[in-house]
């Protein structure tokens, strides 16, 4: 017993020293990738300001609220030995914040809660590609 409350203390130590830093578990890529999203019967066209493999975060023209289903299609670059340009990703996903854009339209933030592993292992190794090993650690 006293075993495993010294695990959950050590535990609970390393998220409270996490929270001060990075608390995803899945690396976010800075990256501007074409995004398509169709949510209440209207399609975004737009580029994705970050993106992980569990969600994105853009900016569309129409407030849309939160927890709102939303369909995704993003465009990655193909990898070098492919002979597509592009490799498009579709997932469902669901708007987690909505924030208002001084500047016109919203930032929305979205985690992709219908994303099949495949899609998110090509997402994953997009992100890889990209980042340094050293961000990744």
């Amino acid at each position: 017993m006293l075993g495993q409350n010294n695990q959950k203390g050590n535990r609970r130590g390393k998220m409270s020293k996490s929270s001060k830093s990075e608390r995803r578990l899945y690396p976010r890529l800075q990256q501007e990738l074409p995004l398509k999203v169709i949510a209440n019967g209207y399609d975004f066209a737009t580029q994705t300001q970050n993106i992980s493999c569990v969600g994105a975060y853009c900016h569309i023209s129409k407030y849309v609220p939160p927890f709102t289903k939303v369909m995704i299609t993003v465009s990655l670059p193909a990898s070098k030995n492919s002979k597509n340009k592009t490799n498009n990703v579709e997932c469902k996903g669901v708007i987690v914040r909505t924030e208002d854009e001084a500047k016109g339209g919203y930032n929305i933030a979205i985690f992709f809660n219908g994303i099949q592993e495949s899609p998110r292992r090509k997402i994953t190794e997009y992100i890889n590609q990209i980042l340094p090993e050293s961000t990744l650690a």
